[in-house]
């Protein structure tokens, strides 16, 4: 979606009060609750709740004429050199701000400011082409039938269902769709909705562009004041989910504790890719997760409520890829379907792409590569039994290799007899000319069915 000229422009230094979209009763809470773990500089102040010293003075004067704020020493000129600390009164007052809200950190961004942000950049965004597209899946060996698919399915910012048969790559294939996307982009570490607090940086999910941590002895509030510190610069995200995924992880969690919320796993994905891998696979019926889909696909917007009731409006700007081994038909009904426009398959990899992939997996180890080690893997482990080609069978297999030569105590390196103890140990059904296992009696509590989450 991005292109190479595409620029983010950075959220402007706000000059005044005002401009952070806060109230004066919003910033001295947090500035109480700031100190509640010791004395700080000004400048120390400043740097955690990301704003600059000459909209937070002020609000400082205010809490010291209050008494609630007291001045414990100078570790320079001017009042940004000034350590400060609670008082009694203080230290009671901010205990009263805890019940309400345990959030302390950088100073959330109004809802408002948030939405115009991500409505802009889904506006700028330009489209990928076919080298953009080449790029992303550099690192993979990908047919040019199955790029063709999937580049204009990203262009179009449409949901996408790849499926097939398992281990041919269809996580790696949504992984590469967010190393097309590329680009960077902004995010808030928190946002405001009518006094409440969300959170939504997530160093789990999201890969920040710089360096964000600062102390007393160099804060960074000096070393950068080109933008609004309340914003992150990141990688566009790539979100994965799998089976564990639940309908709670869709709405904002409240922790009764702390008393503030953490954004949905969909929304910190917003601006990049959300991957919900093994659908079909869930604790939940997929019925129920493709009915909370419904609007957002159809919309681009998605509606979040607060534990007081109150709803609110977000923007929905994710390609939404779900990856499946099931029958996509057996998942969803029509009506759903008709809403995930590109259906890809993902399909075995043939001869000749296996043994790249093959190739390209001993190189990654430092392997010697031998196409006549591909061929006999192939004559004497997959043709008799019609075991089909699986991608990630040639990296599952060097990986055992790998291990038990490390093992023997010897140089890793690929060997028939390495092969089939690597194909005896890894693959279930049992090897070629090898004596069938016996049978074991049943009991009335065994099942002849194996499910695999």
């Amino acid at each position: 979606m991005a292109t190479h000229s595409e620029s983010v422009s950075a959220p402007p230094v706000p000059a005044n009060l005002q401009a952070t979209g806060l109230s004066a009763d919003q910033l001295e809470q947090l500035l109480v609750k700031t100190l509640y773990v010791g004395e700080a500089s000004g400048l120390s102040i400043s740097d955690k709740i990301r704003l600059p010293f000459t909209i937070l003075e002020p609000l400082i004067e205010r809490l010291r004429a209050e008494r609630l704020i007291e001045v414990r020493g100078a570790g320079g000129s001017g009042a940004s050199s000034y350590r400060y600390a609670l008082t009694d009164l203080g230290r009671a007052r901010s205990l009263q701000y805890f019940d309400i809200s345990r959030y302390v950190g950088p100073a959330p961004v109004p809802l408002a400011i948030y939405v115009a942000a991500m409505t802009a950049l889904q506006e700028a965004r330009g489209y990928l082409d076919r080298d953009r597209l080449r790029q992303g899946f550099s690192h993979l060996i990908v047919r040019d039938e199955m790029l063709e698919q999937l580049g204009p399915a990203v262009n179009a910012a449409k949901a996408i269902f790849l499926y097939g048969p398992p281990g041919n790559g269809k996580t790696v294939l949504a992984e590469g769709m967010g190393r097309a996307l590329g680009g960077e982009m902004y995010i808030p570490h928190a946002i405001d909705v009518d006094g409440h607090t969300i959170t939504l940086f997530d160093p789990i999910a999201h890969e920040p562009l710089e360096e964000d941590a600062a102390t007393d002895d160099a804060p960074s509030v000096i070393v950068n004041t080109q933008r609004d510190r309340r914003w992150v610069r990141i990688r566009r995200p790539v979100v994965m989910v799998g089976g564990e995924l639940t309908l709670n992880q869709l709405d904002l969690t409240f922790n009764p504790i702390t008393k503030f919320y953490e954004a949905p796993i969909h929304m910190k994905a917003n601006g990049g890719v959300f991957l919900v891998d093994d659908f079909g696979r869930q604790r939940i019926r997929p019925e129920e997760l493709l009915n909370r889909w419904i609007v957002p696909l159809e919309n681009r917007i998605d509606y979040l409520t607060l534990h007081t009731g109150k709803k609110f409006q977000i923007p929905f700007d994710v390609l939404v890829v779900f990856a499946t081994n099931l029958n996509p038909e057996a998942l969803a009904d029509e009506a759903f379907l008709r809403r995930i426009p590109y259906k890809i398959p993902v399909e075995d990899p043939t001869v000749e792409e296996f043994t790249r992939i093959f190739e390209l997996n001993c190189k990654r180890r430092k392997l010697r590569f031998h196409q006549v080690m591909v061929a006999y893997l192939h004559r004497r482990h997959y043709t008799p039994i019609g075991r089909p080609l699986r991608a990630c069978h040639p990296r599952d297999l060097l990986d055992q290799v790998t291990a038990m030569c490390r093992y023997r105590g010897i140089e890793p390196a690929i060997s028939r007899e390495l092969i089939d103890a690597a194909c005896a140990a890894y693959f279930i059904d049992a090897p070629v000319n090898a004596p069938a296992m016996p049978q074991q009696p049943r009991t009335k509590t065994a099942t002849n069915r194996l499910e695999i989450h």
